[in-house]
């Protein structure tokens, strides 16, 4: 059974743990995330100016549109005070940070109507992040930049947590995605036709979850979740942040949520930095998951 705890006030131990069990963990916005929501807003609201970020899908060619997110994007992930705050968003939160590691936030763009669902706007299909190579232990951190609604947030597919599915990635390898697949985002206009990890069989997606949070109230869920961008129909494009954690203690025990149907190769694990002073994993570490094979799902995954 997956739950929702609401600003639970428990260890980061004691919450990792049942994180991997497929536990949701939500809280309200907090100083650190307030900050960080200021930080990609005043960002946005310099690339897209005189409109607002929100609605400027509205005025702009989708080639226009594009080419803002083609500087605005790599603009937020680079800037060295988008690493600060999500340092300070970690320690908000209770964690060590000498043992959590972070990868690069991202500022995410859903747009309305259809306007643009592919390349640096990809509308993610139902999926677990576990099919993209990284660790089991990995956590998905969410916050909204503006208000959003329940028709332009993302949706959980509860009824997957132990159902496996058929899908393609035994096809798809990190270090691949990042010579090819990255590099040519802004170049996925109108059509997205990069190889990525996807479900090779119809998906019974109701009964979903669906959770709205305040700007900077902040959702953490395992990589291993089903999840897939709702279909924005609200009007306005959602403007959100996410990153992602891997814990030092849980890497080297091999500890995270079970592996159902994900056969991926590659590893993001020199994507990760400190929590302390943004250096990568020891190289021990590193070295256990590069030199790992293809994980071992339960189910076979890839076979239509």
């Amino acid at each position: 059974m997956n739950t929702v705890f609401f600003n639970r006030n428990i260890s980061d131990d004691e919450r990792r743990k049942q994180l991997y069990q497929g536990q949701l963990f939500v809280y309200s916005a907090c100083e650190s995330t307030r900050a960080l929501c200021r930080h990609a807003r005043a960002l946005a609201e310099e690339a897209f100016a005189p409109l607002d970020p929100r609605d400027a899908q509205y005025e702009l060619s989708v080639e226009e549109y594009v080419a803002i997110l083609a500087e605005l994007k790599p603009r937020f992930i680079h800037h060295p005070e988008s690493k600060l705050l999500i340092q300070s968003i970690l320690d908000e939160l209770g964690c060590d940070l000498s043992k959590m590691f972070f990868d690069v936030p991202r500022l995410r763009t859903s747009t309305s109507d259809g306007y643009l669902t592919s390349g640096l706007a990809y509308a993610f299909k139902p999926h677990r992040d576990t099919w993209y190579s990284p660790p089991q232990c990995q956590l998905n951190w969410w916050l909204p930049v503006y208000e959003v609604e329940s028709d332009n947030v993302m949706a959980f597919h509860p009824h997957y947590w132990e159902t496996p599915v058929k899908n393609s990635s035994r096809d798809f390898n990190y270090q691949d995605w990042n010579q090819k697949g990255r590099k040519v985002a802004s170049k996925q206009v109108g059509k997205d036709t990069r190889e990525q990890s996807k479900a090779l069989e119809a998906m019974q997606l109701d009964p979903q979850l669906r959770v709205v949070t305040e700007p900077g109230g902040l959702l953490i869920f395992a990589a291993a979740h089903m999840h897939s961008s709702v279909p924005n129909t609200s009007g306005r494009t959602r403007l959100s942040i996410d990153f992602r954690t891997v814990h030092l203690d849980d890497l080297r025990a091999k500890q995270g949520a079970p592996n159902i149907d994900s056969a991926c190769t590659g590893t993001t694990i020199r994507d990760y930095l400190s929590g302390t002073d943004l250096s990568q994993l020891p190289v021990d570490v590193i070295s256990m998951y590069e030199n790992e094979t293809a994980p071992a799902a339960k189910q076979e995954a890839g076979t239509p």
